[in-house]
């Protein structure tokens, strides 16, 4: 039995499985054309693997620095009443803001 061409070959891609993992609810006919969509965009991308890296050295990035982070060197700061002095409310020398989850 002959082997299919690789751009050819039967890619099985469990839509809704995909799906779930990205967090995307998709209807039935979203379904049907990303099930034919995706091992589509596969092949195409599988192209890639005919690439010759042999002698094309593994990189990280590409801008050659180094370390761009600065020195932790302590420095005078805002006290905490100056820090709370515009805050539209405080409690007991925090800020406070409005709930943000609701009780169910």
């Amino acid at each position: 039995m002959k082997k299919k061409p690789e751009s050819r070959m039967a890619l099985n891609i469990d839509i809704e499985y995909v799906a779930k993992l990205a967090s995307i609810p998709l209807d039935l006919a979203e379904k049907r054309i990303f099930n034919k969509q995706l091992p589509e965009i596969l092949r195409y991308i599988s192209q890639l693997n005919k690439v010759n890296t042999e002698k094309v050295e593994p990189v990280g990035h590409v801008t050659g620095l180094v370390n761009v982070t600065r020195d932790d060197k302590p420095a005078p700061s805002l006290t905490q009443e100056e820090a709370l002095a515009n805050a539209p409310k405080t409690y007991n020398g925090f800020f406070e803001v409005d709930a943000i989850f609701e009780e169910k």
